[in-house]
Parts: C-alpha cells; sequence; structure tokens
C-alpha cells in the first residue's frame, strides 16, 4: 500500500495531509456519511488485520458486524449526531484485543483513531490483580485473626465453666455459675434447667445481659416449667437427648410452645428472636437443659457460638452428675458412719460428747471410732481406735473391730488389758486383715468410792496414745500405762492395766493421735498443745470443749481422721443437770433400774 494507491481512491486528504496520515504511527480510518471506509492508513490496516483495499468503499458494519451494538458503533454514531468528539475502551472480540477509540467529526467525514490497548490492560488488570489479591489475603488474615481470637475466647469460657462448676459440690451454686458464664458470649440470655430424681423440672441457672431485663427473666422462667408445651425446645431436647435450635422465632413457634397467657405475658418484654437447647447428658442419662435466647439486635446464634454450647452442655453436664454421685457417697458414707459411730450412752451423773472428722475429702468417714457402753455390772466402757488407713475399706475393718470390741467387752466382765488380749487373738484367729490401735478404758464406782464422790479409771492401751484428765481446777494430768503393740498383731503377753481417779468435775478426754501429730512436730510438742487447750477450757460445757479442741488444734483441715470422746463427771446424788442432757440407757437397763 502506497501514497499514489490512496490518491487513485480518490481520497478527500489533501497532499500534505495526506503524507502526514500515511506515516502516523497510530491507526487511523475516516467513514463517509454512508458508513463507508473512504480511508485508512497503514497502521489502521494492520491493527485491523486487514488490507487497505479490501476495506476502501466497504460498510463498516457489514466489514466488522461484532461492533453493531458495541460500545465503538455507539461512540461513532454519538460523534456524527452530536459533532462533538469523544472516545471508548472496550474489548473487540474478533480481534481478542482491547481498542481506545477516538472519533471526531470533519468535513472529510468521520475520523477515528484508535490504539490497541491490550498489554496495558493486562497490566492493569494483573497489578488490579495482585491489589485485589493483597486485599483478600489482608482479610484472610484478619478473619482468620478473628475467628482465632475467638476461638480462644471460646476454649478459655469452656475452661472457665469446667472449673467454677467442678470446685463446688452444690448442684444448684453450680448451676447458677454456668448461666453466669454463659451470658454474654454465646446468647443474650439463658436458663439451665435440672430435673430433679422425682422427676421435678426447676429452672435454677439464669442469666441476662441486660440487668434491666433480669426481673423479667425471673417472671418468666417461673411461669414457663408449668406452661411448656410438649412441643417446647426443651421437652423436646429433653425427650430426645439432641439439641434442638430454632434461628427465627415465629408467632406460630410461640403458640404451639406456650399456650398459657401468663407466660406469654412474661416473655413478651424479653423479645426471644432466636432460641437453642441443649440436653444436659452425662453417662446417658438426661438430667437438665440449657436454653439460650437471642434478641432481634443479636439475631440467630452462630455455628461457632453452638458449637460451643454443644461442648459447655456436655462439660457442664459431667460435672454436674459428678456434683450428683459425690454427694450420693456423701449420703451413703454418713449413714455408714452413724450405723459405725452410734451416739454414745449417757449414764447416771456422766456427760458423754463425741467429734469425729474424716481426714479424706469427699468420704465422710474413716478408721477411726470411738464407742461407750454400758457392762451388764452397770460399769461404763469407753473405747477409741484407729484402724490404719483413712478410706471406705478402713472403715470397714473399723467396723469389725469395733463390734469385737463391744461384744468380748459385753460378755466378759474383766479388765480392760484382758479385753484387749481376747480382741487381739479374735483378729488373728479371725484373720481380719486390719490392724489397729485402741484404748479401753471402764469407768467404775465401788461404795466407799460413791460415798467420797468420786469414780474409778482403769485403762489399757494397745498402741493408742495416753488420754488426759482435765479436773474442775484447770490442771491437766496425763494417765499414762504401759502401752502394748497394736490389735492385729497377735501379742502373747497381758497388757497393763492403769488405775486413777476421778473427781466430781473432772472430765475425762480420749483421742486418736490425728488430733495433735503433725508432719515436722514432736510429738511431746503435739500433746502440750492438746494439755494447753484443755487447761483453758474447764469453764466451758463438754460440747464447747470438744469444738475448741478441733478448732484450735485442726483448724481448717485434718492431715488424719480425728476422734474426740470426752466423759464429765457431774456430782453424785444431784439431778442430772440440764447441759448434760436426757438419760440414755439401753433398754435392758432400764427395766432393770
Amino acid at each position: 500500500m502506497d501514497g499514489t494507491s490512496l490518491h487513485d481512491a480518490a481520497t478527500p486528504l489533501g497532499g500534505l495531509l495526506l503524507q502526514a496520515v500515511e506515516g502516523m504511527d497510530r491507526p487511523m480510518f475516516v467513514l463517509d456519511a454512508g458508513w463507508r471506509f473512504s480511508y485508512v492508513n497503514p497502521a489502521g490496516a494492520r491493527v485491523l488485520d486487514r488490507r487497505t483495499p479490501d476495506l476502501l468503499g466497504r460498510d463498516i458494519w457489514a466489514e466488522f458486524p461484532e461492533a453493531v451494538g458495541g460500545p465503538f458503533e455507539a461512540l461513532y454514531r454519538q460523534v456524527r449526531r452530536t459533532g462533538e468528539s469523544g472516545g471508548t475502551e472496550a474489548w473487540f472480540a474478533p480481534l481478542g484485543r482491547w481498542f481506545r477509540a477516538d472519533a471526531f467529526l470533519t468535513d472529510a467525514g468521520l475520523v477515528v483513531t484508535y490504539d490497541d490497548v491490550t498489554a496495558r490492560r493486562r497490566t492493569e488488570e494483573e497489578r488490579a490483580a495482585a491489589v485485589a489479591a493483597r486485599e483478600q489475603a489482608a482479610a484472610e488474615a484478619a478473619r482468620a485473626a478473628h475467628e482465632a481470637e475467638e476461638t480462644g475466647r471460646h476454649l478459655m469460657l469452656l475452661g472457665d465453666i469446667s472449673q467454677a462448676m467442678t470446685s463446688t459440690l452444690d448442684i444448684d451454686e453450680a448451676v447458677a455459675r454456668f448461666a453466669a458464664r454463659v451470658v454474654p458470649q454465646l446468647a443474650d440470655w439463658c436458663l439451665v434447667s435440672v430435673v430433679d430424681p422425682d422427676g421435678t423440672r426447676r429452672d435454677v441457672g439464669r442469666a441476662h445481659r441486660d440487668p434491666s431485663l433480669v426481673e423479667a427473666m425471673h417472671r418468666y422462667a417461673d411461669a414457663r416449667v408449668a406452661s411448656n408445651a410438649a412441643t417446647a425446645p426443651v421437652p423436646v431436647a429433653l425427650r430426645s437427648g439432641a439439641p434442638v435450635v430454632i434461628e427465627q422465632l415465629t408467632e406460630e413457634h410461640l403458640a404451639t410452645m406456650i399456650a398459657d397467657p401468663v407466660s406469654r405475658a412474661a416473655l413478651e418484654p424479653l423479645r426471644p428472636m432466636a432460641v437453642a437447647a441443649f440436653p444436659l447428658v452425662a453417662r446417658g442419662e438426661v438430667f437438665g437443659a440449657l436454653t439460650l435466647v437471642n434478641g432481634p439486635e443479636r439475631g440467630p446464634h452462630t455455628g461457632t457460638e453452638l458449637r460451643t454450647a454443644e461442648i459447655a452442655s456436655r462439660r457442664a453436664a459431667l460435672a454436674l452428675d459428678n456434683a450428683r454421685l459425690v454427694t450420693l457417697n456423701h449420703q451413703v458414707a454418713e449413714r455408714l458412719q452413724l450405723s459405725l459411730l452410734s451416739p454414745p450412752v449417757q449414764p447416771d451423773c456422766l456427760e458423754l460428747a463425741v467429734r469425729y472428722r474424716p481426714a479424706t475429702q469427699g468420704i465422710s468417714i474413716g478408721g477411726d471410732w470411738y464407742d461407750a457402753f454400758l457392762q451388764p455390772d452397770g460399769d461404763t466402757v469407753l473405747v477409741i481406735g484407729d484402724v490404719m488407713g483413712h478410706d471406705v475399706e478402713a472403715a470397714a475393718a473399723m467396723g469389725q473391730i469395733k463390734t469385737l470390741v463391744r461384744a468380748i467387752g459385753y460378755d466378759r466382765l474383766e479388765e480392760p488389758a484382758g479385753l484387749l488380749h481376747r480382741v487381739d487373738q479374735a483378729l488373728v484367729g479371725l484373720a481380719v486383715p486390719a490392724m489397729a490401735t485402741a484404748l479401753v478404758c471402764r469407768v467404775e464406782q465401788g461404795d466407799a468410792d460413791r460415798a467420797s464422790g468420786l469414780r474409778r479409771l482403769h485403762w489399757a492401751s494397745a498402741g493408742h496414745p495416753d488420754p488426759m484428765l482435765l479436773l474442775a481446777d484447770g490442771e491437766v494430768r496425763d494417765l499414762s500405762v504401759r502401752v502394748g503393740p497394736p490389735l492385729g498383731t497377735g501379742w502373747v503377753e497381758q497388757l497393763a492395766d492403769g488405775d486413777a481417779a476421778m473427781p466430781e468435775g473432772s472430765t475425762l478426754v480420749l483421742f486418736t493421735d490425728g488430733l495433735f501429730e503433725r508432719r515436722g512436730v514432736p510429738l511431746d510438742e503435739g500433746r502440750a498443745r492438746v494439755r494447753a487447750v484443755l487447761a483453758r477450757s474447764s469453764g466451758l460445757s463438754l460440747s464447747d470443749l470438744c469444738d475448741r479442741l478441733l478448732e484450735e488444734l485442726l483448724g481448717e483441715g485434718a492431715e488424719d481422721d480425728v476422734a474426740v470422746l470426752a466423759v464429765r463427771a457431774h456430782p453424785l446424788g444431784r439431778p442430772r443437770p440440764a447441759e448434760a442432757g436426757p438419760e440414755d440407757l439401753p433398754p435392758a437397763v432400764r427395766r432393770t433400774a
């Protein structure tokens, strides 16, 4: 293609102008009034992938029908209609390129200059894609950070729930703590229901994030247990053992859940929008439910909240079940304790008081024991002992030894040393797998002692700490005797009996070593502390004296089981003092009295 051919085509461009446009690097063409190509410069023909002779005189819309209805046609027609120049940039699919077209109207026709801007557009698109990728990466990082933070908060919540609930054995207190920690992280407000062994359902745990709505929540909770229909979330969760989630609570839901107008009126100010109920299930038993409720501002519970709530409900259920089991164990242990550590007799003018404190946490009984009973001749036998161990096995062994001491002591009216010897032989002969220290003391009174207001104490010890006698004036005496080995060893030598007078107003105190033995403290120092407390307690009632011993010598914790048996000798020939309580004798003794 050259300038001569353009002249032969009767181009409207003048000679100098023609030479200029022929040499332009920018593509250009001219369209006449009939939309025919009247001129195309060489650069324009190359970009359009055509030859100039093939375009001159041809209709642009016939040659490039793909442009019809597109942005380029719209530009050309607008410039021709308005006479104002314009431009556009668009993708031209037939050539697979981006073009920038500028058009203006002249006497020679519609002049169009254009450029292939594909490379630039690709660069811009790559730059934009890179920016978008960075923004997306930043957004993903922010989202991941938010999720990590939320996950961390939820993990901390689960740990807090476990710690709070396992640190108490009171079920109602544990449930209240559970509710207080769930709100507001998992819901606007919540109710935690507990089903008691008799089937009664109680809404124990209650919490609301808005203090002004707490009273309204309580009114609704007080009413809903009796008014919930079988189709309400909590009854359904209790029956099925599966969560119930309602993302959008409607009037239809409420109508089927709560028919009672009082409950509906109580619920109205709480404006529930979404509800989720989770059963409290542990070891296959459903014994409660967690109800989470959101208002319209917060909306439905998120997936993370629901997952955390389900885990929390399982942990809470296990904690509550453990608390129930521990409580049941306490009840069983207390019944066992009552059967093994029976109340002492209260004969004549002797007043007896007992105390027992176990060392084992969670079990209200151990290996220490006390006993007091009357022999057929009317003497009072006092027993205190300590089976090695601090658990239920020790308590079971203690029950066997106590029974042996009581049975042999009642049947054989012999001295305490002889009684302990027979018990030791019985333990060995019967192969009872236990060893125990024990002290037996018999309170006797002959005619001469009665006339002088005295009682006699005879006692023997099988490895047990010596008792103490507190006189009315505050003097404390150690009642020492040669101590033999513990019971269950098969000791063949006879034990020694101690003998001492017990004046009126004096108090005999028997105790196990848990009262005074402490790690790192010499035994003599421990007994000195007992002696000092007793010396300051002569004016106390017998009950208060026992309480002071435990309070001052043990404090809040006991390193070992502790048993205390105290006996006060009230004056003879007078009515039994009111502070000593009523006389309590076995029926057989009362019949023969």
